[in-house]
């Protein structure tokens, strides 16, 4: 991937606005970013095979800004979920592991902002670019309130890029200190990684390098400055940041940052297929795939079905970004999330299921970035059922749904 000229990072309308990089609408990626995207493709294909990112990767992501993307970095305030969305689709084209383990990082350091000024100070006593993984949903383990500080217990599965984390954001429900409705609350406590045993369990379809793992926690005393209710940072009420995105409900850019990395992987699949479609002379007279009418048509539809996606997910950053933050632009949003994943799915299903063996060929770009896709996609929380759940109620004239 080459650099390319950094546009101005909004216009009146991105929606037709031509694309600042192949592929993409307006805010283009930074150079940081285009940067670690060159340094995580050329790791790319061992990554997938072994199934952990290079230390190299991981430092490109983090010089890059991703971690400190809402933290800031030398006086300046929170980047926007349009940067971030752009940035995270960029970084997906070449490897889509480092893209997911960015975009975490990202959002994680929006999440520990809720901790208490003794603990922030703590957690970015080094500096904003903390990697900080996190596992919230659902909650898992249990810890006890004391007089000295919150003592947890417990193992939290798919901790996305744990391994290659600082600090541990951990969801669970806190007895000691239970409310009125006599149920236990749920809390978010910040474990250093030194603290706690990463388990290498991960072993998925994609995104093979993220290194989701099994996380445990015996017996650690966790001081109550470094924990915070889960509600506040789901509803934005919580977040101690001054800037819009601090303020933002999870749900309203959640879903379109994790589309983000299906996005940018499927966009390189689209491009790896056409060089099979277009690279061998394969059949009678010398000509290629591309010759067949059914090829044509899966490229073209497939590419639309992308860009569709592509257009929404867009649109949905943008919202976020300038928009009122109300219960029914975040349904909105979460909604066009979860539509847009399921035309990614359709678009690399199509596209794979339409090429020959060399396409499925096990060591081959096509069938590692569907792999990824697949796996992205298909997240929970990108799921249509609950987006669905949401939409209608936010709106005013559907019957109340409880």
């Amino acid at each position: 991937m080459t650099e390319q000229a950094i546009t101005p990072p909004y216009a009146t309308d991105p929606l037709l606005t031509p694309p600042a990089v192949p592929g993409a609408w307006l805010p283009a990626p930074r150079p940081e970013v285009l940067r670690a995207a060159s340094v995580a493709g050329a790791d790319a294909c061992r990554a997938d095979r072994e199934g952990r990112l290079s230390p190299a990767t991981v430092e490109a992501v983090t010089d890059a800004g991703l971690p400190a993307h809402f933290v800031g970095r030398g006086g300046q305030g929170a980047g926007s979920f349009s940067t971030l969305f752009a940035d995270v689709t960029a970084l997906a084209q070449e490897c889509p592991s480092a893209a997911w383990c960015g975009a975490l990082w990202a959002a994680h350091g929006r999440f520990a902002s809720c901790l208490p000024e003794r603990g922030r100070h703590e957690l970015w006593a080094a500096g904003p670019d903390v990697r900080i993984a996190s596992a919230v949903a659902p909650p898992a383990g249990s810890a006890v309130a004391t007089a000295t500080g919150l003592r947890l217990n417990g193992v939290w599965e798919c901790v996305s890029g744990a391994r290659y984390s600082d600090w541990v954001l951990l969801a669970t429900p806190v007895t000691g200190h239970t409310p009125d409705h006599g149920r236990p609350e749920t809390w978010v406590l910040a474990v250093p990684a030194g603290e706690l045993t990463v388990h290498g369990t991960w072993n998925a379809t994609g995104l093979r390098a993220t290194a989701s793992d099994v996380v445990e926690v015996c017996d650690v005393l966790v001081p109550a400055h470094r924990s915070f209710p889960l509600a506040g940072m789901l509803d934005g009420t919580g977040n101690h940041g001054a800037d819009r995105p601090h303020r933002a409900p999870a749900q309203l850019a959640g879903g379109l940052i994790f589309c983000a990395t299906a996005l940018g992987a499927a966009h390189a699949l689209r491009r790896a297929w056409a060089g099979w479609a277009t690279g061998g002379a394969v059949g009678t007279g010398g000509r290629g795939p591309y010759d067949s009418p059914a090829v044509r048509d899966t490229l073209a539809v497939s590419s639309a079905r992308i860009d569709a996606a592509h257009l929404l997910l867009a649109r949905a950053a943008f919202r976020a970004d300038t928009e009122p933050v109300t219960e029914s632009l975040t349904a909105a949003n979460q909604r066009d999330a979860a539509f847009a994943a399921g035309l990614l799915l359709e678009a690399a299903n199509q596209l794979f299921g339409a090429g020959g063996s060399h396409v499925r060929d096990a060591a081959g770009d096509v069938q590692r970035l569907w792999r990824d896709v697949q796996t992205a996609a298909r997240h929970g929380v990108l799921r249509m059922e609950p987006a669905a759940t949401s939409y209608a109620r936010a709106e005013e004239s559907w019957p109340d749904l409880g």
